[in-house]
């Protein structure tokens, strides 16, 4: 590995040579719009963050579909009336589908790259969407939505990761966010499509908002194969020249190889990946716990924790099957239930802006926390008052605290949307190091799925055996994490990726967390600000300027 003091402010040509800076740059200007149709800067992250919605979008799409189909009386038929345990089995071996998905990015993604790992799902996701279409039987729809899930299971463990390292460290939080807000999207609009196709008679009321899923895959397969691959994944494959090239490309504003952020950039991932290599180590010893570098393996667990977490809070419980929780555990009509889980996920959509603009003021820390304390107490007020009206002897009593639960279901969206839907998803890839990245992803994705099939999985033979007492489940859970979170969760908002791998060098067995400043508060700490300074004054001092 060449020192970083040797790589100064030259710019590379093809074979490693130093070569005229003036011309380096035009030539990488040319370069840049040649391959990204003239667009840098801002543009171009804008298109990244266009095709990685998009993949989101389609998530949010897929888990609210089903919830409005699945009551359809024309699906009901032509599946031939399954009961609630196969209701649940049919939507959850999507899940499965998702898991098997993730742990495929797991074992292959940091081999075929972002690019072509987030491409391959889009295929095999687009090919599950049309079996699901055309599919007359349990049978095929359970394969069908095996095959879409494992689709989706690639895209949602790769677009995080791809959106991450092509940010700046500014706008990454936002920007996966967004990325989550456009799930709530898509949500939304899967339960408006379901709900104006449910006016409709025959298979056109559930095979087309299936079919719709096609849409975002025309939007993924004409962006994402001309957008730039993830320069960190192709500086640690070795990939100098592409790798600077991309970051040239990223930055804008006129940058070139020889610019000052550029370098700075370039020389702090080569750095992070050369101590990644120093301290590799196999699969084998991660799962025999035969390595010292304990560290590594608590940050996999943290990432994948936040995942499993989100689920054990409840949100699919009603994401999937919000209508039908409303009938039967409310109530209402199946008109009526459509219509206001459709209504919810308006609301849902428009409070999750509010995590847009606090997930670097606040930090991943406090929103997690502020989430479960406010969904805990939703699911505590939806128990009780489904207790009552379960036990009021007018119908009219029972009408009036069915209203009050169905109000708090809006509740729980709220604090879920501000503070418990993007976190998750940002959080695996700020914790894991570069060379983990992409398995610390897949792992926390099939965390996420493995535990989404369990909670759909038993949530209708759950209300259909317990009733009232079944949501009491989520208000515990929810209670429990508020400690965990604050004792064992570092804080990674405003930190460069490579901060993170400095502070577990450094507190390589820490795991108590609450203790430690640097680890808890929401700003940069200041010596990684004044090393970067540091560092860029020495650079400068060496050039002359």
């Amino acid at each position: 590995m060449t020192s970083q003091s040797s790589y100064a402010y030259m710019p590379l040509d093809g074979d490693g040579t130093g070569v005229d800076q003036g011309t380096t740059a035009m030539d990488d200007d040319l370069k840049a719009k040649q391959r990204y149709f003239g667009m840098t800067g801002t543009r171009l992250n804008a298109w990244v963050t266009v095709a990685c919605t998009a993949a989101m979008t389609l998530f949010g799409y897929d888990q609210g579909v089903f919830g409005g189909i699945i009551v359809t009386e024309d699906f009901l038929k032509t599946m031939g009336n399954p009961d609630p345990q196969l209701q649940g089995t049919i939507v959850s071996l999507y899940d499965i589908g998702c898991f098997f998905g993730a742990i495929a990015a797991f074992l292959f993604g940091e081999h075929l790259g972002r690019k072509k790992s987030f491409i391959v799902g889009v295929i095999v996701m687009s090919i599950g969407a049309i079996l699901q279409t055309f599919s007359y039987t349990v049978t095929q729809m359970i394969v069908a939505r095996l095959i879409t899930g494992l689709g989706n299971g690639v895209n949602t463990a790769t677009a995080p990761v791809w959106q991450s390292e092509t940010s700046k460290p500014a706008w990454r939080g936002k920007l996966v966010v967004f990325s989550m807000i456009m799930n709530i999207a898509g949500f939304s609009l899967s339960n408006w499509m379901t709900y104006g196709f449910s006016f409709l008679e025959g298979s056109i009321s559930w095979r087309f908002p299936i079919a719709f899923q096609l849409a975002f895959s025309v939007i993924l397969l004409s962006t994402i194969p001309w957008l730039p691959e993830s320069p960190r994944w192709l500086l640690a494959h070795g990939h100098l020249e592409e790798g600077v090239g991309v970051l040239v490309a990223l930055e804008g504003n006129g940058a070139s190889p020889s610019s000052e952020v550029i370098v700075q950039q370039r020389d702090a991932i080569l750095n992070a990946a050369r101590m990644d290599r120093e301290v590799a180590v196999t699969w084998r010893d991660v799962i025999k716990g035969n390595t010292g570098n304990t560290g590594m393996i608590r940050r996999l667990c943290l990432g994948a924790g936040t995942q499993w977490m989100q689920q054990l809070v409840g949100i699919n419980v009603t994401s999937y099957y919000l209508p039908l929780v409303l009938q039967n555990s409310v109530g209402l009509s199946n008109n009526l239930s459509r219509l206001l889980a459709a209504c919810n996920s308006v609301s849902y959509l428009i409070f999750s802006f509010f995590g847009l603009l606090l997930i670097e003021k606040a930090g991943r820390r406090k929103l997690m926390m502020w989430g479960a304390a406010g969904q805990c107490l939703c699911y505590i007020f939806i128990t009780g008052l489904l207790s009552k009206a379960e036990d009021a002897g007018e119908p009219s009593s029972g009408t009036r605290y069915g209203a009050g639960a169905t109000f708090f279901f809006f509740a729980y969206y709220l604090f879920f949307g501000i503070c418990w839907q993007g976190v998750p998803w940002l959080y695996p890839t700020e914790i894991n190091s570069l060379a983990m990245r992409t398995k610390g992803a897949g792992l926390a994705t099939a965390s996420n799925w493995i535990s989404n099939y369990i909670v759909v999985q038993v949530t209708p033979p759950g209300i259909a055996a317990l009733g009232w007492r079944f949501y009491s489940i989520w208000a515990f859970f929810n209670a429990i994490f508020i400690p965990v979170v604050w004792l064992i969760y570092p804080e990674t908002a405003n930190r460069h990726l490579e901060d993170i791998d400095t502070l577990y060098r450094e507190n390589n067995t820490m795991f108590i967390v609450v203790r430690n400043k640097e680890a808890t508060q929401v700003e940069r700490p200041q010596r990684f600000v004044d090393a970067d300074k540091e560092l860029l004054e020495s650079r400068m001092e060496l050039d002359g300027t």
